[in-house]
């Protein structure tokens, strides 16, 4: 039987994810989420030369690398963020600093609200349809006993090329010490998003479909509450640009049963959706 600790991090995992989520790092078209993908934003001028971003998402869950962070509940999150102007024409790398928030549902915890902040390096190159993001996030979890170690810091290197076709993106991060003292931990990741152009309502409505797949690995893995040291998650669906919100619907699910997931149907297969904005 795992350790107390260990089925909160189960329960937490559920709720944290990528889905109507994303990792915060790397673009994501659903949902201004955690850390592994955030969704594409529009921008205002800031000072310097740079721009703010800032976003908003309602979900009907909270899903982090296919774990559901709610209990399988609502979530409600939102970011706000800078980034500076690139160097230069010939140098096109900026900085960047953000802090994305959400609700989340750990029986027993006192933890009630996440709020991870962010800060990395982005460079952009052939007109921008090449990027490379080097990042660091902190994970906050409000609330929660110093002695249940939550909290933790991850390291993340996210690459993507824009094909017009297609867009793919691929990730690695890593903790030095993971979510409930779990120890060193690598996630790596992969997506593709796909536009529609063909479908068309009028110009204010937009189509693309989207997948990824993901391996998180945790070398103390019962502190983490899973029953070997990695697992798979997945994630594929659809989102709708309309009028500058997005709406989405996305399967995402991972290969841990609902003994894995300490009898809880957090880990489970389902469908997310949600609406978010940006700005």
């Amino acid at each position: 039987m795992f350790r107390k600790s260990a089925s909160l991090a189960v329960a937490m995992l559920a709720l944290l994810g990528s889905t109507a989520a994303y990792a915060q790092g790397t673009p994501n078209p659903v949902a201004p989420a955690a850390p592994d993908t955030p969704p594409e934003k529009e921008t205002w001028k800031g000072p310097f030369g740079g721009t703010f971003t800032a976003g908003f998402a309602f979900l009907n869950d909270y899903s982090y690398r296919g774990i559901s962070q709610t209990q399988r509940q609502v979530a409600v999150q939102a970011s706000f963020g800078y980034e500076t102007a690139p160097v230069s024409e010939k140098v096109p790398l900026s900085a960047y600093v953000s802090a994305w928030g959400s609700n989340i549902n750990f029986p027993n915890t006192g933890a009630s609200v996440e709020i991870d902040l962010n800060a990395g390096l982005r460079l952009k190159a052939l007109d921008d349809k090449l990027t490379f993001d080097l990042g660091y996030i902190r994970y906050n979890y409000l609330g929660a006993p110093a002695d249940l170690y939550f909290d933790f810091n991850e390291f993340g290197l996210v690459a993507g090329y824009d094909f017009g076709v297609a867009q793919l993106q691929a990730a690695v991060r890593y903790s030095p010490n993971f979510f409930a003292n779990s120890g060193n931990a690598w996630y790596k990741w992969a997506q593709v998003t796909v536009p529609l152009p063909f479908i068309r309502v009028n110009e204010n409505i937009a189509f693309k479909i989207i997948g990824s797949i993901g391996n998180q690995y945790v070398e103390r893995f019962p502190n983490y509450g899973i029953p070997n040291d990695n697992y798979w998650d997945w994630q594929a669906g659809v989102v709708v640009n309309v009028y500058g919100f997005d709406l989405s619907a996305v399967y995402t699910g991972t290969n841990l049963s609902v003994q894995d997931c300490l009898g809880t149907q957090n880990c489970a297969s389902r469908v997310i959706v949600g609406i978010s904005k940006s700005f």
